[in-house]
């Protein structure tokens, strides 16, 4: 994922590499920065992993494995027919979908850099007019570059899912919050909607080794992660305040597709339906 924010561009091509060492991803999303950085960042995985505990790379396919479980679930429903995917990065997530499901509407959005950088990545691919790369701005309310704009390209008649991945930790609470409301108010417009994300919960990292991770991630990004609800059900009741009117936040390892890696238990997933 990549933000507002210079110090969140490693993210995005550290993820790139995660999934495509992993089998998860094509080749022309993995770049060189990802490559790079995942080298520099082996030995302290290494030593993580040699004391048991939670790694960067762990966590980052819990969650990945989780969503593509919700979303799956969801078109296999028939529930879901297009996809806006917030801050995308180099996720492969689209194109995996797509390839899985031809029919899916699928946007991938964000920032004009790594927006451009994308589009470029998956037109080596060749990719179908339902595949595609649109500029978004997350906080921005109105104007071109909002959700808004990004939403009216869209059919109303038919089911929507909103995806972030690596957003929310470096946003602050009021910004995540006011995603959430307007995240809740563009679904109620769809014939059906779906809010998919990860989310930290400051309860489920009480142990040294889970603050250990906190700390070399916010290393890692250059910034403060931070964790804005104590609990899972402050952050349903949050969502619900929001407008959603159904809210779920589970554990990655909650589900049987992310349940062998062990750092999901550090990871929650947020599944939330419009009211």
């Amino acid at each position: 994922m990549s933000t507002g924010s210079d110090s969140i561009g490693p993210t995005a091509h550290y993820t790139g590499h995660v999934w495509a060492r992993n089998g998860l991803s094509h080749p022309a999303l993995d770049t060189h920065e990802g490559h790079l950085l995942y080298g520099l960042w082996q030995p302290p995985m290494i030593a993580a992993r040699l004391i048991g505990a939670p790694t960067i790379e762990s966590a980052l396919l819990a969650r990945h494995l989780a969503i593509d479980s919700v979303l799956e679930r969801a078109i296999a429903a028939k529930a879901i027919a297009q996809v806006v995917e917030v801050a995308c990065g180099m996720s492969p997530r689209g194109w995996r979908f797509t390839e899985r499901h031809p029919g899916l509407v699928y946007v991938e959005t964000d920032l004009p850099a790594m927006a451009e950088r994308k589009r470029a990545a998956l037109e080596r691919i060749g990719r179908p007019d339902t595949h595609r790369v649109i500029e978004l701005d997350a906080l921005k309310a109105e104007g071109p570059q909002s959700l808004a704009a990004v939403a009216a390209t869209l059919d109303t008649g038919a089911g929507l899912a909103i995806i972030t991945e690596g957003l929310l930790s470096y946003l602050p609470r009021d910004a995540v919050l006011d995603l959430w409301g307007r995240f809740a108010t563009t679904l109620g417009a769809f014939a059906g909607g779906l809010y998919v994300a990860d989310l930290h919960v400051d309860a489920d990292a009480p142990q040294l080794a889970a603050r250990t991770f906190e700390a070399m991630l916010s290393v890692f990004v250059r910034g403060r992660v931070a964790v804005h609800v104590k609990t899972a059900g402050e952050a349903e009741q949050a969502l619900r305040d929001a407008g959603f009117g159904e809210a779920h936040v589970r554990r990655a390892s909650e589900y049987p597709e992310a349940a062998e890696h062990r750092s999901g238990e550090l990871v929650r997933i947020v599944e939330a339906l419009p009211g």
